[in-house]
């Protein structure tokens, strides 16, 4: 189906609405593909269409939604008759309601690759033959990949509401995924990574190989280091991480809830001057790049930090009039849910030094290699952190031994209040976001 076609489906449903109620509705259709190997044999393939409505009625303050997989004319009449009998089952909501338009144009990215709807099975198959191939021969003490896959997806939305707002998109999507094992003596690691572009061309093979092969045998000789405290370095893919767990902290859905620990800090100082923070939807170079939210509302550039100093939060409508502010476009939304709201880009600034270079400057610090534990070790409302953090000690700005059976802890608040640097490395990761690696003095480490 092409974007008139879904657009014509939700305009369908428009045309039923009755007086005195609000409607909107999200339709979409797609294209998916995986293909998972080993052993260089094909262990599964998968291909496979779909098509889906999402229907959200408003009357009164009571809300009633209802979605299905499909958009045969008789199922999409359904939803909307279901929606508006689950209205009864909706507790009132002063807030609630469709957006505000608001004039702001859309910034318009093109995310579509013809390379990958016209790529033959055969293709597919190979790519993850050969990546599985690739780090099979990074290092002899690996014995296996576990799994090697490829996956893409093309897809097109359809978006439009009584209110007068619409909205289309289309947009396709790659990845190659591994996980490594590796033996070393009495030893076994295994270490896993992968690359995604919107095309098979932006794909960086290369790269993911070594980074998986890099990070399967790192931690052999991994020792249980001494309980301090010290600085920790986090490569771009952590300190995203770590900043995506603070985004979530600066949604409306938690500041008017109070479940947040910054919401009564707006204008003042919540992190080092050197961090500025802002969700970008509007960067093209990024794989989440969006022209609209999931409210027909153009996406827009928010800052949330900026010099260390607390600027705004993400809303959508219904959170932005429980704030008695505006929404920033930060309505997310598919087919099956009713929208929420999130950060989309986060986007940091780079600061000037190498990764080699932030090494060098640290006298006695843990390169952190992963972060464990984060769902049970993060308190989103009180910001209390502690998780598990393998790693890489630095003695006299040189990487040392590796270790396991570690801890950092803390709280979110003091660890923003304490990096000490940007790096001048940041990257397009595959989650979409642009940041470089942080340093962050004084942390807890936990070990003997």
């Amino acid at each position: 189906m092409t974007e008139t076609d879904l657009s014509s489906i939700a305009a369908s449903v428009l045309d039923r609405a009755q007086p005195g109620e609000d409607l909107d509705v999200m339709v979409s259709a797609g294209r998916s593909t995986s293909v998972r190997v080993f052993g260089g044999e094909v262990e599964a393939f998968t291909s496979a269409g779909s098509a889906a409505i999402g229907v959200r009625v408003i009357r009164d303050g009571r809300v009633g939604f209802a979605h299905a997989g499909s958009l045969d004319p008789d199922v999409v009449s359904e939803t909307l008759l279901d929606a508006r009998d689950n209205l009864a089952f909706s507790a009132v909501d002063p807030h609630a309601g469709l957006a505000d338009p608001d004039g702001v144009p859309g910034v318009v990215h093109d995310q579509w690759s013809e390379d990958i709807v016209s790529m033959t099975a055969e293709e597919k198959i190979e790519r993850a033959l050969d990546i599985e191939r690739r780090v099979e021969a990074g290092d002899q003490r690996i014995t296996g990949v576990r799994v090697a896959a490829w996956s893409d997806a093309a897809y097109r939305t359809a978006y439009a509401a009584t209110n007068g707002l619409s909205a289309t998109e289309r947009g396709t999507s790659c990845s190659l995924g591994v996980q490594a094992l590796a033996s070393d003596g009495d030893e076994t690691q295994s270490g896993s990574g992968g690359t995604a572009a919107r095309s098979p061309d932006g794909l960086d093979t290369e790269r993911a190989v070594r980074e998986v092969v890099e990070r399967t045998v790192r931690l052999f000789g991994a020792t249980k280091p001494a309980s301090a405290r010290l600085t920790i370095l986090l490569e771009p893919r952590l300190a995203a991480t770590l900043l995506g767990i603070v985004s979530g902290m600066l949604d409306g859905e938690s500041v008017t809830k109070g479940r947040s620990p910054f919401a009564e800090r707006l204008g003042q100082q919540v992190a080092s001057p050197l961090l500025t923070l802002v969700d970008d939807p509007t960067r093209s170079e990024s794989l989440a790049a969006e022209t609209w939210d999931g409210e027909g509302l153009a996406c827009r550039r928010t800052p949330l930090i900026v010099d260390g100093v607390l600027q705004g939060f993400l809303h959508n409508s219904a959170t932005a009039r429980r704030a008695g502010t505006t929404s920033t476009g930060s309505a997310q939304r598919g087919t099956r849910s009713l929208p929420s709201v999130g950060a989309q880009v986060l986007v940091v600034p780079s600061g000037e030094r190498t990764w080699d270079q932030l090494v060098a400057s640290i006298d006695h610090g843990l390169i952190v290699h992963e972060l464990q534990g984060l769902h049970s070790g993060v308190n989103p409302v009180s910001g209390d952190f502690s998780v598990g953090a393998p790693g890489t000690m630095i003695r006299h700005g040189q990487p040392a031994e590796p270790v396991r059976e570690v801890t950092i802890a803390g709280t979110l608040q003091r660890m923003l209040a304490d990096i000490v640097e940007i790096g001048g490395d940041a990257e397009w990761l595959i989650g979409g976001d642009h940041v470089g690696s942080v340093v962050i003095a004084d942390v807890s480490m936990a070990g003997v």
